[in-house]
């Protein structure tokens, strides 16, 4: 029970973020870097480290822009589920459940969380800066919680999946809500 909580306090964080995240799981493994990660670890450790070091130095600058988190959203929503499985594996090591379950968890988690901000993206037309400092912080903890306190870090992703389902209800309210009020205007036009 406790791999699958890492698993799903890993894979969120790369719902929030995907550079950070995978940086902050090589570096924690030391001299190792990504050895323990499927498919980062057939590439050469400082090409990875350049790499994922400029993707966080830009999560982190952009996403304090609009046309930043435009960008970022773009990318993020199509990396996520990959990220999220690739994050999901290198956590859960020994666990007796398949591989491919894990990652396909991992994947759908980190896509949901993606696109609960994208949707609050378009609804609020632009991220505040406190809800970017959010993610920010979210992203980090929850790497951190992965493999330091998994059953926290698992809590804090089902409370992420729980107030992604009611993000979900509250915009399909609004929107009929929306298609009755013009519903009724028309009406009143004819």
């Amino acid at each position: 029970m406790i791999e699958i909580l890492a698993t799903l306090s890993a894979s969120a964080a790369a719902g929030m973020r995907i550079g950070i995240p995978l940086l902050i799981i090589g570096l924690l493994q030391g001299s190792n870097l990504w050895s323990q990660v499927p498919i980062l670890s057939h590439i050469s450790p400082p090409i990875l480290l350049g790499c994922l070091s400029c993707w966080s130095l830009v999560e982190l600058l952009a996403s304090k822009k609009l046309w930043g988190q435009r960008l970022l959203q773009l990318v993020e929503l199509f990396m996520s589920p990959l990220v999220g499985a690739i994050m999901g594996l290198g956590v859960a090591s020994a666990t007796a459940t398949p591989n491919w379950l894990i990652a396909l968890i991992g994947g759908l988690l980190a896509l949901v969380l993606q696109l609960v901000q994208v949707g609050w993206f378009y609804r609020l037309r632009g991220l505040p800066l406190w809800a970017v400092f959010l993610q920010d912080t979210l992203g980090v903890a929850l790497v951190l919680f992965a493999f330091g306190a998994p059953w926290q870090g698992g809590l804090i992703a089902l409370i992420l999946l729980w107030f992604a389902v009611r993000s979900a209800k509250q915009w399909y309210d609004w929107y009929h809500k929306g298609i009755g009020h013009r519903a009724s205007r028309t009406k009143r036009e004819v």
